[in-house]
């Protein structure tokens, strides 16, 4: 047998050929990047390439992957975006009971006012930052109230 083929019979059955073995091989989809492994004896599947996308905002041109920056860019932009949503959250779930506390019209202890002063200052500053930087955002520090 040849290196790279294994012998497998025609199509109509009447005798032997050589055929491309590329089984356990990792090509890519150049449609969307997507890794198909090959498991069957013959050429590569249409559409696809042995060249690895970079990045997952890859596209294909034909010979190569080019990254789509604008789309990198918006989807950086989107995890900022759901980083500083998660991190409004877990503040806001951080003075919960104080602010049920309020609510109730109770009156609160200062280590709660302090601790509610601190949240919402670090909310403000949350949403007050340039997150167009993405993915290199400087976070603001959670208070040492968010932890308690």
């Amino acid at each position: 047998a040849i290196s790279g083929y294994v012998v497998c019979r025609t199509a109509t059955l009447n005798g032997w050929e050589h055929v491309p073995d590329h089984r356990g091989e990792t090509v890519y989809s150049t449609e969307n990047g997507n890794p198909v492994l090959i498991t069957q004896p013959g050429d590569y599947p249409a559409d696809t390439t042995t060249k690895q996308p970079a990045t997952p905002w890859d596209t294909w041109n034909g010979e190569a992957w080019v990254t789509d920056t604008e789309r990198q860019r918006a989807a950086e932009l989107e995890v900022a975006r759901q980083q500083r949503q998660q991190r409004v959250k877990q503040a806001m779930a951080s003075v919960d009971l104080i602010n049920l506390k309020l609510r109730a019209g109770r009156s609160l202890t200062p280590e709660e006012t302090a601790k509610l002063n601190a949240v919402l200052d670090y909310i403000d500053e949350l949403n007050a930052l340039d997150i167009s930087t993405a993915p290199e955002i400087s976070w603001p520090e959670a208070p040492l109230a968010l932890a308690s």
